[in-house]
């Protein structure tokens, strides 16, 4: 039995943030994750601190907050965010009304715009169309959604906080109108564990209507997938957004070495099985590449797709209408007066979404410590030092070791650098896999996918002792058939070839069925 203030359901950005800003006044906390941190939205998108543009027509409200926080972050996490700068860019055919109407929305929702002169424009970024008809800077930015969400949750825990990760959720139990236990089972070990809280908080993202649903209490979710595609290259070094309303393929984010096209919105029946698809990737370069030509030709690396958590409130004029605002709901009028739900809302505004959500859970509490975290700078950590692009590089040169060989060559990740991830995520009280070494950094992200790196890194963990028997087989498979599924929709050219040596080297040489016989070496290795 584990007595605690507060059980976070959602190991995401928003439930890592709340558990900091919570620590951060004294409360005692458990973030109870089902997978691992960044799971689910926090992990799949852009990657874009929205400056508020994008929301200027149709949700100021939106707008207003994005643009709020992004200052903010710049200022208090500079260390998770690239400060670009962003064009908004019309082409030829795009609607003149819209286009002439963009400032003075800015305007109204405090966005700051600045016109820009299309050869201006040309000249900032070079790769963008000869089409262009206008062009307006504006604030937004490049955001690490990893680098972001380990650092709060690791001063979460300098401070007190517990994180269970692989860890699913099995019962809230009430009692006389109160969430009084909470138990939940480590998914690898099959290990049951009781919490007592005195209140209890869904972050669960796209999953909070199947949280809610173990109290008892009923919302409807709208599950919208939004499928991006990366490319080898960075292309701009800028966000470009096309200037028209919110709509799909129309934002082109520069991610460390890379870009990220996106988005789409497709309305899907379920958070749990989603997958880019072939003609969403057709969309999204057909449409980008409008704005950016050169993106017509390029090659790309990797798809992914994330499902918004949106609410079904005003989603049946198309989920793009949906407010992308957040929802603070207190369960009290259901008949649970201990439990709270924060959904909605961006990655932009996780902060502020963790504050008010910090500051009813203190009401409830009696506590009256206010919230710092719009003062107080988010620290860099052990935890998210790793998954900056060049960090490893960097440290590998400095190191000037011979003997410090490069697991990782398409990101430079030496040996040192995963024996001090393997040795962080053991301290985490987790089960150190390539996925887990893979989202706290940069390994597998490079043009090669993790088809030379994991089986490297494997073969090591296997030499160090840190794999026995099967574990390690299985772990390699997980990763292998989570980079095939973002590989699937993009099998032309160049990624075709590298999906042929793929088969050859782990179906043939290392006789592993990725399709057919992924899911038993998994389990054999559980």
């Amino acid at each position: 039995m584990v007595e605690t203030q507060v059980v976070i359901v959602g190991g995401g950005v928003t439930g890592a943030g709340l558990a900091r800003d919570l620590a951060l006044r004294g409360v005692s906390c458990v973030v109870v994750e089902k997978k691992d941190l960044t799971a689910g939205a926090s992990g799949a998108n852009h990657g874009l601190l929205h400056g508020g543009g994008r929301y200027v027509g149709n949700d100021p409200e939106a707008a207003g907050e994005c643009a709020q926080e992004s200052a903010l972050l710049k200022r208090l996490a500079p260390q998770c965010i690239e400060d670009t700068g962003s064009l908004y860019v019309a082409v030829a055919g795009d609607d003149e009304n819209y286009i002439a109407d963009f400032p003075t929305l800015c305007q109204r929702c405090h966005v700051p715009a600045e016109p820009v002169e299309t050869a201006q424009a040309l000249e900032m970024e070079p790769a963008l169309s000869d089409q262009v008809i206008a062009a307006y800077a504006l604030q937004d930015a490049a955001v690490d959604p990893f680098g972001l969400t380990l650092d709060n949750m690791a001063q979460a825990c300098a401070l007190g906080a517990r994180l269970m990760t692989h860890t699913r959720l099995e019962s809230l139990e009430r009692d006389n109108g109160r969430i009084v236990r909470v138990r939940v089972r480590h998914t690898r070990t099959g290990r049951e564990t009781v919490l007592e809280p005195q209140v209890v908080v869904n972050a669960a993202g796209a999953w909070a209507g199947q949280v809610g649903a173990l109290a008892g209490i009923r919302f409807d979710m709208v599950y919208s997938k939004g499928s991006l595609v990366v490319s080898q290259e960075r292309v701009s070094d800028r966000v470009i957004h096309r200037l028209r309303p919110a709509s799909d393929a129309d934002i082109v984010v520069p991610g460390g070495t890379v870009s990220i096209l996106g988005t789409t919105s497709v309305r899907v029946a379920s958070p749990d099985t989603i997958y880019p698809e072939i003609h969403e990737i057709d969309t999204i370069i057909d449409e980008c590449a409008r704005m950016m030509p050169s993106l017509a030709s390029a090659r790309y690396i990797r798809a992914y797709c994330g499902v918004r958590p949106l609410l079904a409130e005003g989603s049946r004029r198309g989920d793009r209408t949906v407010s992308r605002g957040y929802h603070l709901i207190n369960h009290q009028a259901c008949g649970v007066g201990n439990f709270l739900t924060i959904t909605g809302g961006k990655l932009t505004t996780y902060r502020l979404m963790a504050e008010k959500t910090a500051d009813r859970v203190c009401e409830l509490l009696g506590v009256r410590e206010p919230c710092r975290t719009h003062v107080e700078p988010l620290p860099p950590s052990e935890w998210g030092r790793w998954t900056e692009p060049g960090k490893a590089p960097r440290q590998w040169v400095k190191r000037s070791d011979p003997s410090d060989w490069i697991l990782c060559e398409c990101e430079m990740v030496p040996r040192t650098t995963v024996e001090e991830l393997v040795d962080q995520i053991r301290r985490e009280g987790e089960a150190p896999t390539l996925e887990a070494v893979g989202m706290r950094s940069r390994v597998g992200k490079g043009p090669c996918q993790g088809n030379f790196c994991s089986q490297r890194i494997a073969a090591h963990l296997y030499q160090a002792g840190v794999y026995q028997g099967r574990e390690g087989m299985a772990s390699l498979v997980g990763v292998l058939r989570e980079r095939w599924r973002g590989k699937r929709p993009l099998l032309w050219g160049q990624p075709m070839v590298q999906y042929e040596f793929q088969e050859a080297l782990y179906c043939a040489l290392f006789s592993l069925d990725l399709e057919t016989r992924g899911r038993d070496v998994q389990e054999a290795g559980a």
